[in-house]
C-alpha cells in the first residue's frame, strides 16, 4: 500500500488481482466504514459483491450514520457530520456512489453542487446571557503562552504523549480562550481527553482555525446523514449483489497466531438467540469493526430520561474486541477506551417542533428563516454561560424527507451532562426531553413566565445518552489502538474510530472510509495509492493564514527576529499579504 499526493491515481482503474474471484470477504460491523470496506473491495479490487457478506447486529446499515422517527412521535438522530473538501477517502468513495436524489449524479456530485449554491455559515458560532451573541466572538483571545502552548504539542513527538491528557499540555490560559471554547464544542474534546488526538487534531486541521470564528469551511448533506450517506451506499451496495445479514451479533474472530503469520480461522455468532459461525479460509478476507461509539446508546422521551447503559455483555462489540484482543498483543487494548464511561459519555437531544413558537425563536437569534431550505446555523451554535456546555445545531430544513412543512428539527447536545442545569436544577443526565427543551429556551432568552409552557406544548424531545460517544478520546499509549492491518496479518483487518493509522483524526467519516481503504489495498496489494492526508500543517501559506488568525489581526513587531529574518524576502510579502505585518 502506497499513499499519494497528487490526483495522477486519482482515477486510475487499478487491475484485479489474481484469484480474486475465488476469494470471499467477511465484513464485521455495517457501518461506513465497513460499507465503505465493501465498496472498495468491488470498485478497486473487482472482488464479486455475491461473496462479500456484512454482519450486523442491529436492524440498520450506517452506524453512527442515523436518522430515524417520524413526525407524529418525533424523530432521532444522534448526531451530524461535519466534513469539508479536504476528506480525501470520503469523497473518493462517494465519487462512485449514484445519488438517490440527483438523477445521474453521484453522491458526491449532489453534496458538491448544494454546497456551492448554499455555502455553509455561522451567525452566530457561540452566544451567552440568554440569547446574546457571545461579546468579542469575533477573537480567538490566545494569549502569546498559549500559541507557544499550541505549536509546542504540534512539534511533539506522539510517543512523548504516551497516555497524557490536554490539560497536561494546555495550561490555563489556553483553556481561558476563545479557541477552545470553538474547538472543543466543535469537536466534542474534554480537558482529560488524549493529548496525542488533540496534537493530531491541531496539526489536521490548521486550515480550519480560519473557520473557527463562523464555520465557513465546514460542509453538510442535504438531509441528515442515514438519508444522505447511508442509504445511497447501502442501496448500490444492495443493488451490486453484497449480502446483508442482520441480526448477527459477532461474538469473536479466532485467530491462528501460532507461528509469523496471523490468520483469521473462524468466525463465531449470535443470530437469533442461537450459536452459530463460520469457518474462514486463508485465502478469504475479514474486516472486523472493533469497538463502536455509539454502543449501549439508549433513548428517552419527552417524559423519560435517556437511561445509562454501560454494561458490555457478550454481545457487546467491546466484548468482541476483548475476545480478540486476548488472542494477541497486537490487536490492541479495548479496555483503555471503554473502561471509564464517565469520561466517554455525553447527550444529545433531538427537538421535533409542534407549532410556530420554536422555529421563530430561531430565527430572531440567527436572522435566518429555518424553512428557507438554506443553511440556518452552519454548525453548532455553543452557549458558552451554559452549565451543561450545550450547543444546538439547526441543520437544514426539512431534516427529514418525510418531514411535513412547518416542522422543524434542532440537534443538541451538553458536554457536560453530569451537573445540573442553569435553569432545570438537575444534570442532564437525569432529564426528560421536555426539560431539556426548557434549558434550551432559557439560554435562547424566553421570558421564564413561558418558558415551561413553549417546553410542555411546542415541541417533541428524545434526549439519548451515549456512553462510549467520545472513547476514541481517551488517554492512550502506542500499541492500544490495533493497526489497520497487524504486523503477520494474512487475511485480518481492522476498521473505524479504533483502528489505528498514523495519517488522520478519528470521530470524523474520513476516519472510517480511510481505514477501509487501507484495509482493502494492504490485504489484497491493489496497484492504486489511498490518498495523503491534506497536508496543511506542512502548507507555508495555510500556516502564515492560521497565525494571523491566532493572532486575532495583532502585527508582529518589527524588532523581533522573525522580521530580521523575513526582511527583504517572499515570506515578508505573505507576511503582509496575511495581515501579519
Amino acid at each position: 500500500m502506497r499513499y499519494a499526493h497528487s490526483n495522477f491515481e486519482a482515477f486510475v482503474r487499478p487491475e484485479k488481482p489474481v484469484g480474486i474471484d475465488t476469494r470471499s470477504a467477511w465484513i464485521v460491523g455495517g457501518g461506513l466504514g465497513g460499507m465503505a470496506a465493501a465498496a472498495f473491495l468491488i470498485r478497486d479490487a473487482g472482488m464479486t459483491p455475491s461473496r462479500i457478506t456484512i454482519l450486523e447486529a442491529s436492524d440498520a446499515n450506517g452506524g453512527a450514520l442515523d436518522g430515524a422517527g417520524d413526525a407524529e412521535t418525533g424523530w432521532l438522530i444522534r448526531g451530524g457530520r461535519e466534513m469539508e473538501e479536504q476528506f480525501q477517502c470520503l469523497w473518493d468513495l462517494y465519487r462512485s456512489i449514484p445519488s438517490l436524489e440527483v438523477p445521474g449524479a453521484s453522491v458526491l456530485d449532489e453534496f458538491y453542487r448544494l454546497n456551492r449554491v448554499d455555502p455553509s455559515s455561522s451567525p452566530v458560532r457561540a452566544m451567552c446571557g440568554r440569547g446574546q451573541p457571545l461579546p468579542a466572538r469575533n477573537s480567538l483571545k490566545l494569549t502569546g503562552k498559549a500559541r507557544r502552548e499550541i505549536i509546542s504539542l504540534v512539534l511533539t513527538d506522539e510517543e512523548k504523549l504516551n497516555g497524557r491528557t490536554i490539560s497536561d499540555v494546555l495550561s490555563a490560559d489556553f483553556m481561558k480562550s476563545n479557541f477552545w471554547l470553538f474547538w472543543r464544542s466543535m469537536f466534542a474534546f474534554e480537558t482529560w481527553h488524549s493529548a496525542i488526538e488533540m496534537k493530531r487534531y491541531l496539526a489536521r486541521f490548521v486550515h480550519q482555525i480560519l473557520g473557527l470564528k463562523d464555520l465557513h469551511t465546514l460542509k453538510f448533506t442535504r438531509f441528515n446523514q442515514q438519508e444522505s450517506l447511508s442509504l445511497p451506499l447501502a442501496t448500490w451496495l444492495t443493488d451490486q449483489g453484497v449480502v446483508f445479514r442482520h441480526g448477527v451479533q459477532v461474538t469473536n474472530v479466532r485467530i491462528d497466531t501460532s507461528g509469523v503469520k496471523k490468520v483469521a480461522t473462524h468466525i463465531d455468532w449470535l443470530e437469533n438467540g442461537a450459536t452459530g459461525g463460520t469457518a474462514v479460509g486463508a485465502r478469504d478476507l475479514v474486516f472486523v469493526t472493533n469497538g463502536s461509539m455509539v454502543e449501549n446508546s439508549r433513548w428517552g422521551d419527552h417524559h423519560t430520561p435517556a437511561p445509562i447503559d454501560a454494561t458490555i455483555a457478550q454481545g457487546n462489540v467491546w466484548q468482541l474486541w476483548r475476545n480478540i484482543a486476548a488472542q494477541d498483543p497486537a490487536f490492541g487494548q479495548p479496555d483503555v477506551f471503554c473502561g471509564d464511561t464517565t469520561k466517554s459519555r455525553w447527550e444529545s437531544a433531538t427537538v421535533t417542533t409542534l407549532d410556530a413558537r420554536i422555529p421563530a425563536l430561531v430565527h430572531k437569534v440567527t436572522g435566518r428563516d429555518p424553512f428557507s431550505g438554506r443553511t440556518v446555523t452552519g454548525g453548532p451554535v455553543t452557549i458558552a454561560d451554559s452549565a451543561w456546555l450545550m450547543s444546538w445545531v439547526v441543520s437544514r430544513q426539512p431534516h427529514f424527507k418525510g418531514q411535513p412543512k412547518g416542522q422543524m428539527v434542532a440537534w443538541l447536545y451538553g458536554l457536560f451532562s453530569n451537573v445540573p442545569g442553569d435553569y432545570v436544577k438537575k444534570p442532564m443526565q437525569d432529564c426528560t426531553g421536555e426539560e431539556i427543551t426548557r434549558e434550551w429556551l432559557f439560554h435562547m432568552g424566553v421570558p421564564e413566565t413561558g418558558i415551561d409552557d413553549m417546553a410542555a406544548t411546542g415541541a417533541i424531545t428524545h434526549p439519548c445518552m451515549m456512553p462510549f460517544i467520545t472513547a476514541q478520546f481517551m488517554p492512550r499509549a502506542v500499541g492500544d489502538r490495533p493497526k489497520v492491518v497487524p504486523d503477520g496479518s494474512v487475511n485480518l483487518a481492522f476498521l473505524g474510530q479504533f483502528a489505528e493509522t498514523p495519517r488522520d483524526t478519528v470521530f470524523t467519516t474520513e476516519y472510517s472510509v480511510r481505514t477501509a481503504m487501507e484495509a482493502v489495498y494492504t490485504l489484497l496489494d491493489i496497484d492504486r495509492a489511498v490518498p495523503e492526508v491534506f497536508g496543511s500543517v506542512y502548507d507555508a501559506l495555510m500556516l502564515v493564514q492560521a497565525a494571523a488568525e491566532m493572532r486575532d489581526g495583532k502585527k508582529i513587531p518589527a524588532s523581533t527576529l522573525i522580521r530580521r529574518l523575513t526582511d527583504g524576502t517572499e515570506v515578508d510579502t505573505l507576511l503582509e499579504r496575511y495581515g501579519l505585518i
